[in-house]
């Protein structure tokens, strides 16, 4: 990549593990060679040293060529200071050296990158070591990764010499699935049936081209021995005493008996079963099924799955979002020095191309969420909370495109799908006229669809699935498990509480490029079936009460995903 800007020199120098003096960075860009200017540079810097500093740059240069001198360093580095972006060590890499894990094929790992200046730097060259901080795709579906980073840790503030220049006439967000105003459910019996035959109706369309259909009132006529299928919901799953497998399936005639057998390869795809979900199943009918106390013999298991031939669409532009959830403002641990550098970060010219931010849900910490939260409570009442918020939104550049949907701590109702703000809130979060949506809802970005979710129901999964297959380290392999059965919370009458409604807004219809929550505190990325999987952690410190459920959160983190190549940068900021 040539270097002629000293935003370029600067990325370069942090990717090495450097900073430099403003005046070192523009004598470097204004050398006949930058980038060998850089090498000299970096081949004689002091083992101890983490900064370049000018007069050692103008004294390689002048060493190599003997045409530097001071005074023309000086002379040099005022005419070009407003050219110089200040930017923080292990800015984004090139497009074509950061990518997140591919659920299909092993990819390239994302940029991991501090939002503070370096306090320790490894040698040039020298191998990154393994980043500490959340967790990427290890194996299965996701592929192989391992986001990486240098070691940079610091309480100094970034330092912004540049400044962002933003066409916002190029900017277009699309929201679909906003369910705000729409609800109609009153708690009745029939609003419960409304809302589970759209799930299975919706769903079942995404399997019958899979197999061959059969309703469950037919299947009694047909001939012991017969192959047949169903599409059902699963209804219960229990054990047999042998250890077989009995999954009873519902769909809009009736309930049938389908046994999956402990050695047949269908029996680990039971351990993956949550109750509500839509799957479908084929095999044989007992001998006895027409006399009324059939069993289908299952050798094959589906669910609605995305497709692995999906392709993600991009923008047609060079444009990046940041992906944040779970602010909790109003807590004691709120990390508002953080949220400062990362705003502050955000005004930066190397932050040029971050036109949006997407917030999944917990934008405040709420009031009498968990037992004793009070006692945790930087901001007691409530509408405080969301007036300190949009004091801390306000950092933020004002030409950037917010979309937030609401979470579980949010003052909205705790039942799912959560409608957006009411208008005393909206009013009180005014600051850059953010879009407010309902949590679920899928937010299009200059073409590229985002599936944003809260992440309520990932407790849940992460409860009944084996740790393989779901756990609080690895977020993103319980997200893994919402889309492969298209729905963002399929089990009904657990700790997901969830609202009958006439339409199931939870489903998964069309499959989205980037599927982004948060919820559990813990930062994950990936890929399943060329979607872009990321939970993007949180901006709170632990709690007394997360300490006392042994949760370690993953703070301060800022997942940028290009949109014009779906590459995945990774900011810290603490």
């Amino acid at each position: 990549m040539p270097l002629e800007t000293p935003a370029r020199i600067v990325n370069e120098l942090a990717q090495r593990g450097y900073n430099a003096d403003r005046e070192a960075v523009t004598l470097l860009a204004n050398a006949d060679d930058p980038p060998r200017a850089i090498e000299r540079a970096l081949d004689a810097v002091p083992d101890d040293a983490i900064k370049l500093s000018a007069d050692h740059v103008a004294s390689v240069l002048a060493e190599s060529d003997g045409r530097h001198d001071r005074s023309t360093a000086a002379a040099t580095a005022g005419d070009s200071a407003t050219e110089t972006t200040a930017t923080e060590p292990g800015g984004p890499a090139n497009p074509t050296e950061t990518g997140a894990t591919s659920a299909d094929t092993t990819g390239p790992n994302p940029s991991v990158s501090s939002g503070t200046n370096p306090t320790t730097s490894p040698e040039s060259g020298a191998a990154v070591p393994p980043e500490t901080g959340g967790s990427a795709d290890a194996a299965g579906a996701g592929g192989s990764a391992t986001a990486t980073e240098t070691d940079r840790r610091t309480t100094t503030e970034p330092v912004a010499t540049g400044e962002r220049s933003i066409d916002t006439s190029l900017q277009e967000v699309e929201i679909d699935g906003d369910m705000t105003g729409q609800s109609t459910g009153t708690g009745e019996y029939s609003d419960f049936v409304a809302v589970f035959r759209d799930r299975y109706e919706r769903l079942s369309r995404q399997l019958r081209g899979r197999i061959n259909h059969r309703p469950t009132n037919t299947l009694s006529s047909m001939a012991g021995g017969s192959e047949a299928a169903i599409v059902g919901m699963v209804s219960d799953i229990r054990s047999t005493a042998s250890g077989h497998w009995l999954v009873e399936l519902e769909d809009t005639n009736g309930v049938y008996p389908c046994l999956v057998m402990k050695d047949r390869d269908t029996a680990e795809q039971v351990d993956e079963l949550l109750h509500d979900e839509v799957i479908a199943v084929e095999g044989t009918l007992s001998d006895d099924n027409s006399d009324g106390d059939g069993i289908l013999f299952v050798d094959d298991l589906y669910f609605p799955e995305i497709p692995r031939t999906h392709q993600p669409s991009t923008a047609d532009r060079e444009v990046s979002a940041a992906l944040v959830s779970d602010v909790h403002v109003g807590s004691q641990e709120f990390m508002a020095d953080a949220w400062t550098r990362f705003a502050d970060w955000l005004h930066t010219e190397e932050a040029e191309r971050v036109e949006y931010l997407l917030l999944a849900g917990d934008m405040v910490e709420g009031v009498g969420v968990y037992p004793d939260q009070d006692e945790e409570l930087d901001v007691v009442d409530i509408y405080d909370q969301y007036r300190e918020f949009s004091e801390f939104l306000k950092e933020v550049p004002g030409d950037m495109e917010i979309v937030m949907i609401p979470g579980n701590h949010d003052a909205v109702r705790l039942a799912e799908p959560q409608p957006g703000f009411d208008e005393e809130l909206r009013d009180i979060m005014s600051a850059h006229d953010c879009r407010i949506t309902s949590n679920p809802s899928t937010v299009t970005v200059e073409g590229v669809s985002v599936l944003m979710y809260h992440g309520v129901s990932l407790d849940e999964v992460i409860a009944e699935l084996p740790d393989e297959k779901a756990n609080y380290d690895e977020p993103h392999k319980a997200m893994y498990q919402l889309l492969k059965k298209r729905h963002v919370a399929p089990q009904f009458g657990g700790h997901t509480r969830l609202a009958p409604e006439e339409r199931d807004y939870l489903v998964i219809e069309e499959t989205p490029d980037v599927f982004h929550a948060g919820h559990v505190h813990k930062f994950g990325y990936g890929k399943y079936h060329n979607v872009l999987t990321i939970n993007s952690g949180c901006w709170q410190a632990q709690t007394a009460f997360q300490e006392s459920v042994n949760i370690d959160p993953d703070c301060a983190m800022a997942p940028i995903v290009d949109l014009d190549t779906l590459d995945l940068t990774i900011r810290k900021f603490a």
